[in-house]
């Protein structure tokens, strides 16, 4: 049956008022993308807390250290999802909230091409992990946690992405987003503003000696990364064409 819209909603408006009500709130909408920066430049400078403790997963192939989970990688992001005994759903579904959060997950090889991996863990066994993937048609890496890393990283009663970073084989924590904060993650970007290296893009505010490519550039195809070692010439054309565009358009201009 359909239903009837609010009866307090807004006024219905001309196309001209809608467009002068519209560019009012574009103030608004401008000022809050650069506070969202201006909070991400803040996170890349929040100090660093060094992991002492030996972590170990279960991974589909056996056990794994927690160096292990970069893949190679410079970040680490850890998603821990409630898929286990004990949790609603089990053990045919994971935690509906949980859930719906990794149905938002992003292609993964766009944020493999900024040296950062993204990771789920829970208490599951392999097989079930395995399992549950396959019903739900995700494909993000996700581990069994075996030790104390889920209390250790408050993480033991409530979802939360913790954020580390590696050089070498030390291991560093640097953030952590959970409760509200954890319902607008699945993009690219969300995901890239809460590492310490940022979106690594030329316009970032970040510490000196930071990674920084031209915005734009760098972005793919996701199957066609480990097949372009640089930017395709052509798209360059395009993408300096657009971004042109975009800055001298006062009513898109950040």
């Amino acid at each position: 049956m359909e239903q009837e819209l609010p009866r307090n909603h807004p006024p219905v408006v001309s196309p001209q008022l809608w467009q002068a009500a519209w560019a009012e709130m574009l103030v608004k909408e401008k000022a809050h993308a650069r506070a969202r920066d201006a909070l991400a430049a803040e996170r890349r400078r929040m100090p660093w807390m060094a992991v002492e403790k030996a972590y170990l997963f279960e991974g589909p192939d056996g056990q794994m250290s927690l160096i292990d989970l970069f893949e190679g990688r410079r970040q680490l992001i850890v998603y821990r999802a409630f898929f286990e005994p004990g949790v609603f759903g089990w053990p045919d579904h994971a935690c509906r909230g949980c859930s719906l959060g990794a149905d938002q997950v992003s292609h993964l090889a766009h944020l493999n091409a900024r040296d950062t991996t993204l990771a789920y863990a829970s208490r599951a066994p392999q097989a079930d992990i395995a399992r549950l993937k396959a019903r739900m048609g995700w494909e993000m890496p996700w581990y069994t946690i075996t030790d104390s890393f889920d209390a250790d990283f408050g993480v033991d009663e409530w979802h939360g992405h913790n954020v580390f970073i590696r050089d070498g084989d030390r291991v560093f924590r640097t953030y952590l987003i959970n409760s509200r904060g954890d319902e607008a993650m699945g993009s690219v970007w969300s995901y890239l503003d809460a590492t310490p290296l940022g979106r690594q893009e030329a316009w970032e505010d970040s510490p000196a000696g930071y990674p920084r490519t031209p915005p734009y550039k760098w972005w793919n195809w996701h199957d066609n990364y480990a097949a372009e070692a640089a930017p395709d010439p052509k798209w360059v054309e395009v993408s300096d064409a657009g971004e042109a565009a975009f800055r001298n358009d006062p009513e898109t201009k950040a």
